[in-house]
């Protein structure tokens, strides 16, 4: 087993080799994005609703496309992500577009380091909890950031999709969290096609350890759904089905793809 320093360095290494592809994808329509698309989806976007005003703690943020769109929704927001590359970026684009977001570089076991503060709604979404080992570790940090009555906004990839291999033609790993995953792959989620390889660590959360330990963590959870399609086009072998829904094409909606939550913390 891997220490926690030899999996952020990886995952780490990883994430910085992605950067240049992602900031050139369709996936992430840097274009469209620099000229005023809101690059949140509609699952999000529902949770999260009226946000002006509002201080918002973005966590795994990336190169902070939905930090900043957030911040174009008027909220007080600041990114973390453990990516050096990616926050350089992300600082990048918060001057072109002359936004205040705040960005910080950070392993979020190790943010309260960094961090002194409280916000009315933590917010994270999308293939996150995937590189942390220790979800125990993880309610607590939400629980230590939120403001009393602040809210917890989720959305992830559901777990069974984790089960399957990067073709979805069979089942390859646990449903439940019983060892690290290590993977060399070819390519990025942003482009299938793209000529490099990065080797990742990461680990699956089955909802129950999601679920029960933000409750041991003290928050609230108000509201819980699956969803049978993805947001986004990114893996192999997906069809669209309406806007913003895409499915794997040989299984359709018999597998839940995402799901969402909202937490509160107690006053």
């Amino acid at each position: 087993m891997m220490s926690e320093k030899e999996y952020l360095q990886h995952n780490r290494d990883s994430w910085n080799k992605r950067l240049q592809s992602h900031l050139e994808s369709d996936f992430y329509d840097m274009k469209g994005f620099l000229n005023g698309a809101n690059s949140l989806r509609h699952i999000e976007l529902e949770l999260l609703g009226d946000i002006a005003g509002k201080s918002v703690l973005h966590l795994q943020c990336h190169f902070g496309q939905d930090t900043l769109s957030m911040s174009r929704m008027g909220a007080k927001t600041t990114g973390v992500d453990l990516s050096d590359l990616a926050i350089k970026k992300a600082k990048e684009l918060n001057d072109t577009l002359s936004l205040d977001a705040e960005f910080i570089c950070s392993d979020i076991y190790e943010l309260d380091r960094h961090l002194d503060s409280q916000f009315d709604i933590v917010f994270s979404s999308y293939g996150t909890i995937g590189w942390l080992p220790d979800l125990k570790r993880w309610a607590k940090i939400l629980n230590r950031f939120l403001k009393p009555g602040g809210k917890f906004v989720f959305v992830e990839f559901h777990p069974v999709v984790w089960m399957f291999d990067n073709d979805f033609k069979a089942i390859a790993y646990s449903y439940f969290n019983e060892e690290e995953i290590i993977e060399t792959y070819t390519g990025t989620y942003a482009d299938q096609n793209a000529d490099f390889q990065t080797t990742t660590i990461s680990w699956n959360h089955p909802l129950d350890e999601v679920l029960g330990n933000l409750l041991q963590a003290g928050l609230h959870i108000v509201q819980f759904k699956e969803y049978p399609y993805s947001p986004y086009n990114c893996f192999r072998g997906m069809q669209k089905i309406d806007n913003e829904k895409f499915t794997i094409k040989s299984l359709a909606k018999q597998i839940p793809m995402t799901y969402s939550l909202t937490a509160i913390k107690n006053l």
